[in-house]
């Protein structure tokens, strides 16, 4: 395998465009790529043309506008290059039309009120910042997705808006210390976990095939307790897959780098090199449609549901995040220099100041059903948003808000600007695995996000934060008389304001919890609790202020994100009910039957049968419990509120408790009943194929 000529062979990327493009062309494309500029229509005429001479050489005979609306996943309608010309020949044709705007039906997907019903038509249009690539013989072109009023309905256009906005004012800042710069990029490095299990097992198992999880399932004897699966010699039928998978993403330019066990059983992670925040989104959608595909082939099902089993770890997707500028440097490397401690001090600060003025937002960016399960569950950080810095830089933070010269152990002394900081090793940050928000060297790995999750929204958070401090520190800076004055009494003000949000303890701890209420930290352990903060003023103004979102369309993804959390619910308790009376009630009764017959029989010869008439009776008694429980879990999901907002609360309160309920029954009635009497593959089968 010639891994360097694999790799990008399926995309149109920077390479491809220099070799078929004009010299103009390419030029012109690339100024509309890096500044935004309006790309002419003859420009794109020749662009398409050439786009579609690639695309068909590598087999392609179809094209789409590739898009992502608010459903979290990608979306896309083929249409064939196929044309008739005017003597009635068919021929294969692209137009700069075609490629820089689509007229998809938009009828069908969420808007949150943003459009009624009757107004189908949307728009796609091409977003030259991300490679188009082909997938399946068909020319996928990244796109964003607005609504035919203009309003957008997908997670690509506030991504690049908020890319602009944090770009806008980190050049800002800069230009204070006399580096002039056209860009700087949030940068992203999305890890993700996923579970593989038997297609077989998959196939059995209702709950799996419609909601991702198990609702049902009784403790395997061996779990995770012996922790020799994370690490651990990766079994050939899996490495296998791996392979695969990293051939196919290998050649959408995906920079698949990293594979290994996870913790628990059957649970693994990919990791990539980082890209461009809106580069690295597609990527990871990419990543997530291709593990599925490929998992087919070895005869698995790829889970990518944040917690699959119960009493094990559920996975996560861990979003590694730094600033970088178009000539490279990276704006959190804490540097050599004493310019460099100065400036990596107050790009610190920002994202310090950021994630404590928002830290609602951070957990709303990744709240839902699923990670509801995951989070704070001694496998995933908890739903208090909290920075960790270490040892190192804590001390330094400390001496800056008391005004004290540091002294690290090397014996260097800091002074903001004057000093050189200590360098930083990479393994004396990163210790905290309980941290939601941790310094990790030269960037920020922000662990909440669920695996499931499309991560445009999380960036899109944390972005515009982190642009709104740069801009007030800017804005502050800009007008100082004394730079070098202004630039330490800032840091050293927003630091100490801010200090509260900073934690390198034990994010599982009781006595964190307390600690952080009195700090007054957030903290909310349910989706509902903290989507309704969303349109809290603050944030609000945050995302208008950076030209963002607008108030409806804010007030759209609200009413999404409800809707979507009170629906995933309700299929769960749906699913569960017909598990329950289609499967193991009548299951446990025909095996309840048994014994009775069998008790009838032994009784009827003198045979004492104590054990099985004691079986009997609690297998029994815990059908008709939980036949009752069943009856009560329907009647609260008849109950449903039709206001989203009560219905995702009634969800909540009410549908989860009663599923946890009739759940702790079947779980019983699993350990009691006769394996060949159980309708379903039981955990210990699930989590030990071979």
């Amino acid at each position: 395998m010639n891994v360097p000529e694999m790799f990008g062979s399926m995309v149109f990327n920077d390479h491809v465009m220099r070799e078929m493009l004009p010299k103009k062309v390419y030029l012109s494309l690339q100024d509309t790529m890096r500044e935004g500029k309006a790309l002419e229509d003859d420009v794109a005429d020749i662009v398409a043309a050439s786009m579609k001479e690639w695309a068909v050489s590598k087999g392609a005979t179809h094209f789409t506008h590739w898009f992502q609306p608010m459903t979290g996943i990608t979306a896309e309608k083929h249409d064939s290059f196929l044309t008739v010309d005017k003597s009635g020949s068919v021929i294969m044709d692209f137009s700069g039309k075609e490629l820089t705007k689509g007229e998809p039906d938009a009828s069908s997907f969420p808007s949150g009120g943003l459009r009624a019903t009757f107004e189908a038509r949307g728009y796609t249009a091409w977003d030259p910042t991300s490679y188009a690539f082909i997938k399946d013989d068909t020319l996928c072109i990244p796109t964003a997705f607005c609504s035919y009023t203009g309003q957008i309905l997908d997670k690509k256009t506030p991504l690049l808006r908020s890319m602009d906005a944090i770009s806008a004012e980190a050049v800002r800042i800069l230009a204070l210390f006399g580096k002039h710069v056209k860009r700087v990029n949030a940068t992203i490095g999305a890890e993700q976990e996923y579970f593989l299990i038997d297609k077989k097992d998959y196939e059995k198992r209702l709950d799996l095939r419609l909601t991702g999880r198990t609702l049902i399932g009784a403790p395997a004897a061996k779990g995770q307790e012996m922790e020799d699966h994370y690490f651990g010699s990766i079994r050939p039928r899996v490495k296998a897959f791996m392979a695969d998978l990293d051939e196919e993403l290998w050649k959408l330019g995906i920079t698949a780098k990293t594979e290994h066990n996870e913790v628990a059983p059957c649970q693994h992670e990919m990791a990539p090199i980082y890209d461009n925040a809106n580069r690295a989104t597609d990527a990871n959608q990419l990543t997530m449609e291709m593990m599925k595909k490929v998992a087919e082939r070895h005869g698995f099902a790829c889970l990518l549901h944040e917690k699959p089993f119960e009493g094990i770890n559920g996975s996560g997707k861990h979003n590694n995040w730094a600033l970088s500028t178009d000539d490279g440097e990276n704006l959190l490397d804490p540097g050599k220099t004493p310019k460099d401690n100065a400036q990596f001090l107050l790009f610190l600060t920002a994202v310090i100041k950021a994630v404590d003025d928002y830290q609602d937002l951070l957990r709303i960016s990744v709240a839902s059903a699923g990670n509801d399960h995951r989070l704070g569950a001694n496998e995933a950080p908890p739903a208090i948003v909290s920075i960790f810095v270490g040892d190192e830089l804590e001390g330094i933070i400390t001496s800056i808000v008391d005004g004290k010269s540091y002294d690290s152990k090397g014996s260097t002394r800091l002074d903001i600007g004057t000093s050189v900081l200590p360098k930083l090793a990479r393994d004396n940050s990163d210790r905290n695995r309980t941290s939601p928000f941790a310094f990790t060297g030269n960037k920020f790995e922000f662990r909440m996000p669920g695996s499931s999750f499309n991560i445009a929204c999380t960036n899109v958070m944390l972005n515009t934060a982190v642009a709104d401090a740069l801009s007030s520190f800017a804005t502050e800076l800009e007008s100082a008389d004394d730079f070098d004055n202004a630039i330490k009494t800032l840091i050293a003000r927003e630091l100490k304001e801010h200090r509260r949000i900073l934690f390198n303890g034990n994010g599982y701890s009781r006595e964190w919890e307390k600690e952080a209420e009195r700090r007054g930290l957030s903290n909310y352990k349910r989706t509902p609790d903290a989507l309704i903060h969303y349109l809290d003023g603050k944030n609000v103004d945050l995302f208008i202020r950076h030209k963002v979102y607008t108030k409806e369309e804010m007030e759209s993804r609200l009413e999404i994100s409800l809707d979507e959390y009170q629906k995933a619910i309700r299929i769960e308790a749906l699913t569960m009910s017909e598990m329950i009376r289609r499967q193991i009630l009548p299951s446990s009764l025909r095996f309840s039957s048994a014994l009775a017959s069998s008790v009838k029989a032994k009784e009827d010869i003198g045979v004492k049968c104590s054990a099985d008439s004691n079986l009997c009776q609690s297998v029994s008694s815990l059908s008709d419990d939980l036949l009752r429980k069943c009856d009560e879990l329907d009647e609260c999901i008849i109950s449903t509120p039709d206001d989203i907002k009560e219905a995702a609360f009634h969800a909540a309160d009410k549908i989860i408790a009663k599923m946890n309920e009739a759940r702790r029954i079947c779980d019983s009635l699993e350990t009691m009943c006769d394996k060949s009497y159980w309708p379903l593959p039981t955990y210990s089968e699930i989590l030990s194929y071979v």
